[in-house]
């Protein structure tokens, strides 16, 4: 009599449910397929009954769940778009929005992202980001610059080789600043034509006696520019200061 017992108990552990079966109760219950869920489990008289699920819910493998799991929504605040709508069958799949990388893949979708890192002023983008990987920055070397969406980076302007005037040295973010050499010629030229000008109405008001329309010109260089300085003095002793520059300008004194 004990033996039977033990040979019963023996039997219960080592009895297991199929592969396409789930256990309840005391029953091993047909699995429902993909697309549907269990409505009513087995019983020892009737086989599991199941139904389809509903909208915005899925099951995509054979289960003896009473539920379908809820459809995956993607969201663009987590840097995703749908690629794939949900159907009964499978979930919804997920892409990322353009600009930003997948931080968590999942069954060859992804469930979140993170935007592509911007490069700073300085640097440039030595590898863009894609769909899976961010991207990477690097500093700009000596006598180069970059705004931070180059690549690579770029070589400082020579304004010397091109007959400028460096006005500010490039650095890692900005490019040099060039001026043309005539434009600042100009600003010390005028004030030192001026200047002489000057001088030399004082000496001819300082002359005793200056001949009727005697006419007196001087010539100054300076930079690219020549000033023609023009006396006409009569015997009220009145003077006209004609300054003339090579483009053909006139100042009068």
């Amino acid at each position: 009599m004990t033996y039977l017992i033990l040979l019963c108990v023996n039997y219960n552990l080592c009895y297991a449910c199929g592969q396409a079966e789930y256990k309840i109760g005391d029953e091993c219950c047909p699995m429902c397929h993909p697309g549907t869920r269990v409505y009513r489990h087995c019983t020892a008289w009737t086989s599991t009954s199941c139904a389809p699920c509903t909208d915005s819910t899925f099951n995509d493998q054979p289960s003896g769940r009473e539920q379908c799991s809820p459809c995956t929504v993607c969201d663009e605040d987590l840097g995703l778009k749908t690629v794939k709508e949900c159907t009964h069958y499978s979930d919804t799949q997920c892409g990322v929005l353009e600009g930003h990388y997948c931080i968590n893949p999942y069954m060859g979708g992804c469930r979140a992202a993170n935007k592509h890192t911007a490069c700073k002023p300085g640097q440039f983008i030595k590898q863009p980001g894609t769909e899976y990987t961010d991207t990477v920055c690097e500093d700009c070397s000596d006598n180069s610059y970059s705004d931070g969406s180059s690549m690579p980076c770029k070589p400082h302007t020579d304004c010397e080789s091109r007959g400028l005037l460096t006005v500010k040295a490039g650095d890692q973010a900005t490019d040099s600043e060039c001026k043309e050499k005539s434009d600042i010629g100009l600003s010390v030229g005028i004030p030192a034509a001026a200047a002489i000008a000057a001088i030399a109405v004082i000496a001819v008001k300082c002359r005793r006696r200056i001949k009727p329309y005697t006419r007196y010109e001087y010539y100054i260089h300076k930079y690219t520019r020549v000033y023609k300085i023009v006396f006409i003095g009569n015997e009220q002793k009145k003077l006209i200061v004609i300054l003339k520059t090579k483009v053909g300008s006139n100042l009068k004194y």
